[in-house]
């Protein structure tokens, strides 16, 4: 694998740090800023909302610029955002700070998706996908308990400036080690557009809408459930989640590499045992080791689909890649946000801190049902294509004229 892609990995792991570490310095920034945890937690989903809307538009934005000097221009952004927030004087400049590097997130995977696959061979292109990613896994399992940390024992302004100089070496690293690939010739914003009318493209996204979504369902919840429910005390949550963030770690390096040999195949392994596995949870829950085991597990098939997802739009959107492979990062956080608020909303009906496994397990199998369509769909237009290709010219004109 080429050096360029430890520079992707690092800005990646920036910016996963970014996006989880506010989630453990949520009562420390409105203590500071006197607002209530409520409202603190626009700080999370200002930075979702941002992902999605600053995934296409940052995307199109960048179609007249080369992809390296692009990615440069999102690390930009990217530490201008935290140095915003770290250096914020009121609540509403931090949200301000956290939009504005949430915009770099969704294009800068979108883009690095694409350069790290055309800076391999073919049949190494998940691989290459999964490296970057690895970024954003390790990132839960270093960057933002170590974030957390220091953010509560000296400051979380401080976690904010580090984050913001990971930023720059992931700057620099893209200027020395990713080569210049200009745009391909003839590649328009029309082009990239055209890829949507593509199903094929359109089920992909949706596979990670539903199969992401099945993951943040339960994840979302984890503090509560593995409390009340499990009866770990409240500092084990933080060794839950890096247990999460060890199988993201491992199930992502298997989905890329599996994914290079059979991607759909894959698909079906990976979603149809997160659904298993999520339905389980109910029961592993009110169990403190099973839970632990269940959790690292939920990590390693959840970040599973990731590469293979990525290189089916990819695939899919041929030719013109870059935007649809960034709107699939949306997606991405589109599905954390759709899952968070269907979770909320079987507890609140008074369903328990377990019920959300069961919305996780459902979205899951959806998007299980999704990949088993999408691979059919492929056959049958295959057949198609061969049965067409197969007749003649004067056999054609034939049939016509009868």
């Amino acid at each position: 694998m080429p050096l360029a892609l430890l520079a992707l990995a690092i800005g990646a792991f920036g910016i996963g740090t970014t996006e989880f570490v506010i989630m453990g310095l949520l009562p420390e920034v409105a203590a500071e800023f006197g607002v209530s945890i409520p409202t603190a937690g626009l700080l999370v989903t200002g930075y979702a909302l941002g992902v999605v809307i600053g995934a296409p538009l940052m995307t199109v934005l960048g179609t007249k610029i080369s992809r390296k000097r692009m990615l440069m221009l999102l690390m930009g952004l990217f530490i201008a955002g935290n140095l915003l927030s770290a250096v914020a004087p009121a609540f509403a400049v931090m949200l301000i700070g956290r939009v504005v590097a949430s915009l770099a997130h969704g294009a800068f995977f979108g883009i690095g998706s694409v350069v790290a696959a055309e800076l391999v061979a073919p049949h190494k292109k998940a691989g290459a996908i999964a490296m970057m990613f690895t970024g954003l896994t390790v990132a839960n399992v270093v960057g933002v308990p170590l974030g957390t940390l220091i953010g509560q024992d000296v400051g979380w302004r401080v976690t904010f400036g580090i984050v913001a100089a990971l930023g720059v070496v992931g700057l620099i690293g893209i200027a020395r080690l990713v080569p210049e690939m200009p745009r391909p010739d003839g590649v328009r914003l029309r082009h990239e557009l055209a890829a949507f009318k593509n199903a094929q493209v359109l089920l992909a996204m949706a596979m990670t809408v539903l199969g992401f979504g099945g993951v943040f369902a339960a994840i979302t919840y984890i503090a509560p459930m593995m409390t009340h429910v499990a009866g770990f005390a409240d500092g084990s949550v933080t060794w839950l989640l890096v247990l999460f963030g060890l199988g993201m770690v491992g199930g992502n390096l298997l989905g890329g590499r599996f994914a290079d040999r059979a991607l759909m195949p894959m698909l079906y392994v990976s979603l149809g045992a997160l659904a298993v596995v999520l339905a389980l949870f109910t029961l592993t829950a009110h169990n403190k080791i099973a839970a632990a085991v269940t959790i690292a597990l939920i990590g390693a098939l959840g970040f599973a689909t990731v590469p293979p997802l990525q290189k089916r739009v990819l695939d899919q959107a041929h030719g013109a890649p870059t935007l649809a492979s960034a709107v699939n990062i949306g997606a991405f956080n589109l599905g954390n946000a759709l899952s968070a608020w269907l979770g909320g909303m079987v507890i609140a009906s008074g369903l328990g801190y377990t019920a959300p496994n069961w919305v996780g397990a459902a979205l899951a199998a959806a998007a299980l049902a999704l990949a088993v369509l999408s691979a059919a769909l492929e056959r049958r237009d295959g057949k198609h294509r061969a049965v067409t290709s197969s007749v003649t010219p004067a056999e054609q004109r034939t049939a016509v004229h009868h």
